[in-house]
Parts: structure tokens; C-alpha cells; sequence
């Protein structure tokens, strides 16, 4: 039996059930998929994991409700869907960013931690980073574009190489890559230059130096490159009309621009009746340099002022004026602090739900709202018990049968054989994927989603069940019972002091780590030799010559 022209895997089995609860009108149609991927954004600092525990402004613990975000949106988004209380991604952005776009872990596509990419070889010799479509040609967007879906990119790609080689049909990507030093419309960005012999930053806007890491700006004045704009080159500065080069500067907000770009394309979708991907990788949640307040170190700059009033939104127009480093911003974006930065995307997360309403979509469009990795300075980057890799996953699907919190295991390997089901494209039998398609247990009575969930940080392997759970420094953690600041969890230093079933999924996880521990022997593209003064980047040295337990501080972008 068939549908759609795809054979009736079992994952086709429940999408067909999901589809038949849709409605007459829409139980032929494929249903449209819009991912929010947020950037360092750990799970606790969304209200609706129920944390004892968030970040403040100056990334400390804290329980002081002012810096607690508040979401009704996200709120209402995981009571008619579902929250996956146990989501992991990698520890820091790059690699969960390769783990979400291919379906697969590191030992495949050789993305072991930010600036430790395996290399290949080119035809001239060199030896230059392994792109993720060279290792994974069958990627999140590739499988929407086989299902004849449009697809759209947005926000930060942190992805190499020739981008339109990701399976997406347009984008709007703020900022475009590091070399992309000629936006002419903002100088909201960074330059190095020797003084004395040494490399210095300096702030383009003031030609001060600057003690922070090498950035563009992509939340005020924004760097914006658009992607097969129509009537435009391949890849083109945005403002590019009348209208936008008027109303272009300090007020503009680089996530409005993105959220502008992707309904303009939902409503082109919608107009010519075809399915449509969204692809949106927000940078809310990453820290950033504050060009509003250069002299002042402030981790995550204001944002609009946003208001709940228990029935819909209000945004405050920004009015910030100035120049050269000296802004008034006359109180019209908030103060520092991630609880702002989840705010504004649960206000985006509202303004998604109302267009789709608008369109007349919203009982045929899945809503995802997930990050890459746990927020700068308590989890992004850290082996540490699953600091580095617990993340919010909440899922929303019209015809899915499980609602609210759902103890379950999910990775973000997961989504790209769960937009497969979504869409009815068969990943190829020979063609090795590490993800779990979500679509048996969202639209079926399937109790579990998965037995185990995985993550990595260059040569370090974390991985859980249900019971135990082994972080980066090999240590062994008793995760049965959740603690209430999701991280507390009792460490296991006498094996006898815990039950059966306990050490049972303790064997059973050390036999699956051999298959992904190939850091030391297969740390490049396959059959490629790279000789070790050129292979040995700064996260491998630090690898090879960390002490057990040896913490590492690095900033990552």
C-alpha cells in the first residue's frame, strides 16, 4: 500500500492516522513545517521546564523572578502540543547545528566542537575544512525540496561554503559570514589590525579597541544578506529598495527583519498553494557586543520592549538615537539579560501563531521551538552532566496525540527522519542517519520515543538513558528522578548503592559508545591523511593534553 507515491513505512502509518484527524478539507494535504532554532538557550530558562533556576544578567544562577522570562506563548504552544522534558543537542553551536541539519553525529560529518572540523583535501593539494553537504548530502533541506516543499533560511547560518548548497531556495542570513566586511549600510562590525607587533579588535564604529571576540552586529543596525532575492544576484545586501534604505538604522532589529522576510515568503507560498519549510536560526539567546554601550561589558544586549496582557502583545517602538559609539536609547529597549532575548521569542512565537491564523494554516503547519545548546556561561560548551546539552524542545502538530510535558528522550538528530515522515520523502536504506523519527510517538499511543540520547564535545562522549547518564568526564550520574533545577543529579561512585535495572542501562550505554569514539583515528574526511602540525587545531591540543576533569573556558561563537 501507498500514499502520496511512498511506500507505507510505519512512520507513514501514523502521519496517514495524524492526517485523517486533520479534517476533510486538509487530509490531502502535506502539512507546512516552521523550526524556530534558538542560539544558547538552555532549557531552564524557559519557564515551562518548571526550573528552580535561571541565568541572570551577569550569567550567574539566580531565583530572582526578574530575571525570569515569561512566556505565555510558549506557554500555550507546549499545553496543545508537547514538551520533550529530556532534549539534547551537542554542547556549543556548530556541531548541534551539523547534528540537526544532517541527522547525524560527529563521527560521520566530522564537526567535533566550534573551530574542530575535520578537514578533506582538494584538488590542488590543500587541505581546507570537510563542508557539512560534502559529508551530508541529504540534509533537512534537501528533504523538503524532494517533497516539492519551498524552503527558507533565516538568521545565522554558521555554516562554510557555498550556501545555497543547503537545500534552501531563498534566505535572509544576519550577519553573512565574518569575511563579508563591505555591508555598506552599518558599521556596526570589527576590524583587526597589528599594534606593536600584535593582533588588536577594534570597533568599527569608534576605531577603539575592543576587548571581546571578532562579530558583526545582528541585533541593531544589523548586517542583512538575503539569498536569491528576486532580481537581485545570488546573494545581495539588504536594505535594497526606496522604502527600506529610508527606514534602515539604529531602530532596525535584526530578528524583526527575519521575521519580516519569512512571513513575506508564507504568504507567497500560501498564494500559490505549496507547502513550505522553515528553516529560522535565531541568534536571540547568543550573547553579543553591546554597540549601544561599548565602554560597558554587557553579555546580552536589550531588546524591544515587549508586554503581555493576558490576551495579546504589545511592542514599544524603539527610539534610539546617536552616533560614534554615543547612543541614548531614551528607555526604549530593555535592559541586558537572556530573560529579554526569551521574551521576544515568545512574542515571535505569538506572531508566528497569528499569521498562520491569518493564512488560514494553522491546522496544517507543525511548529517547532527548540536551541542548539545551554546558555553562555553556565552550560554552552560544558561536558559537564548535560549542562552543555540540555536544550527546550516543544513540539506543536494539528492531529498529535500527546499534550503537556512528555518524560521522554529526544536529540536533535531526530528532526531531520522526523520531517522526512512529515513530508513523505524515504531516506535511502544505505544511507546512515543517528536520529529517530518523533512521528510514531507524537501521533500514535507509542509510550517512548527513544532508549538513549548522545552528544559530544571533541573527544569527549556524553550520553543518558531513563536511569544513568555519563557526562564528558566520564562520570556517572543517577538522572531517574529530575532534580529541581534540572542539573543537580546525584553522582553514582558506588554502583552498588543503585538497583539493577540502573546498572543493566549503564552496560547497555557503554556498548553503543564504541561505534561514535573515533575522535583520536578518524577525525577527518574519510581516507584523508592530514598531517598533525596542520591538523592539530586549538581544541584538539587542548583535547589531547586536558587533565581528567579538567574544565575548559573558552569563548565560542
Amino acid at each position: 500500500m501507498k500514499f502520496n507515491n511512498t511506500p507505507l513505512t510505519p512512520g507513514r502509518m501514523a502521519l496517514l492516522f495524524a492526517s485523517l484527524t486533520f479534517g476533510a478539507a486538509i487530509a490531502a494535504e502535506r502539512p507546512n513545517i516552521i523550526m524556530l532554532f534558538a542560539d544558547d538557550i538552555s532549557a531552564r530558562e524557559i519557564p515551562a521546564y518548571g526550573s528552580s533556576t535561571w541565568s541572570n544578567p551577569d550569567s550567574e544562577d539566580s531565583n530572582d523572578l526578574q530575571y525570569r522570562a515569561v512566556t505565555p506563548a510558549l506557554d500555550q504552544l507546549a499545553k496543545e502540543g508537547c514538551l520533550i522534558k529530556n532534549a539534547w543537542g551537542a554542547t556549543v553551536c556548530s556541531p548541534s547545528r551539523a547534528m540537526m541539519m544532517t541527522g547525524r553525529y560527529a563521527h560521520i560529518h566530522k564537526w567535533w566542537h566550534n573551530g574542530d572540523i575535520g578537514k578533506t583535501k582538494t584538488k590542488n593539494g590543500k587541505f581546507t575544512q570537510w563542508t557539512l553537504y560534502d559529508s551530508s548530502p541529504l540534509q533537512i533541506g534537501h528533504i523538503a525540496q524532494q517533497a516539492g516543499y519551498g524552503t527558507y533560511w533565516a538568521g545565522k547560518t554558521q555554516m562554510p561554503g557555498d550556501l545555497t548548497k543547503y537545500g534552501f531556495d531563498e534566505g535572509c542570513f544576519t550577519p553573512g559570514n565574518l569575511e563579508d566586511t563591505d555591508n555598506p549600510f552599518t558599521d556596526f562590525k570589527m576590524y583587526e589590525k597589528k599594534v606593536d607587533g600584535k593582533k588588536l579588535l577594534f570597533n568599527s564604529d569608534t576605531d577603539k579597541q575592543i576587548d571581546s571576540y571578532k562579530q558583526h552586529g545582528w541585533y541593531w543596525a544589523p548586517h542583512v544578506r538575503l539569498m536569491n532575492r528576486e532580481g537581485k544576484e545570488t546573494f545581495s545586501w539588504w536594505p535594497d529598495d526606496e522604502e527600506s534604505k529610508k527606514n534602515f538604522g539604529l531602530n532596525t532589529y535584526g530578528p524583526d527583519v527575519e521575521l519580516d522576510f519569512i512571513f513575506e515568503y508564507m504568504e507567497r507560498q500560501r498564494k500559490e498553494d505549496k507547502p513550505f519549510f522553515i528553516y529560522h536560526t535565531s541568534h536571540l539567546g547568543h550573547d553579543a557586543f553591546d554597540w549601544f554601550f561599548p565602554e560597558i561589558n554587557t553579555k546580552w544586549p536589550g531588546a524591544p520592549i515587549v508586554k503581555w496582557d493576558g490576551e495579546k502583545y504589545t511592542r514599544t517602538e524603539p527610539n534610539v538615537t546617536g552616533d560614534n559609539g554615543v547612543y541614548d536609547t531614551h528607555d526604549s529597549i530593555t535592559g541586558p539579560g537572556i530573560h529579554n532575548h526569551v521574551n521576544y521569542l515568545d512574542y515571535q512565537v505569538w506572531l508566528y501563531r497569528n499569521k498562520l491564523r491569518e493564512l488560514g494554516i494553522e491546522d496544517n503547519t507543525v511548529f517547532i521551538f527548540c536551541a542548539d545548546n545551554g546558555t553562555s556561561g553556565y552550560g554552552k560548551a560544558s561536558p559537564e552532566k548535560q549542562k552543555g546539552t540540555h536544550i527546550p524542545m516543544i513540539i506543536y502538530a494539528p492531529g498529535m496525540v500527546k499534550h503537556g510535558p512528555q518524560d521522554v528522550l529526544a536529540n536533535l538528530s531526530d528532526f531531520l527522519p522526523t520531517i522526512a515522515d512529515l513530508v513523505g520523502v524515504k531516506i535511502p536504506d544505505d544511507y546512515e542517519i543517528n536520529g529517530e523519527s518523533l512521528v510514531p510517538f507524537l501521533f500514535t499511543d507509542k509510550p517512548t520515543h527513544r532508549d538513549w540520547i548522545y552528544a559530544y564535545r571533541g573527544d569527549q562522549q556524553l550520553i543518558r538513558g531513563t536511569k544513568v547518564m555519563k557526562d564528558g568526564y566520564d562520570k556517572w550520574f543517577d538522572v531517574s528522578k529530575e532534580p529541581a533545577d534540572l542539573i543537580s543529579f546525584p553522582e553514582i561512585k558506588d554502583w552498588n548503592s543503585v538497583g539493577e535495572t540502573h546498572r543493566a542501562e549503564r552496560e547497555m550505554l557503554e556498548k553503543i559508545l564504541p561505534k561514535f569514539d573515533v575522535y583520536e583515528e578518524a577525525h577527518d574526511a574519510p581516507g584523508v591523511i592530514v598531517p598533525p602540525e596542520l591538523n592539530l587545531t586549538k581544541a584538539q591540543k587542548n583535547a589531547k593534553n586536558k587533565k581528567p576533569n579538567q574544565k575548559k573556558n573558552k569563548k565560542n561563537d
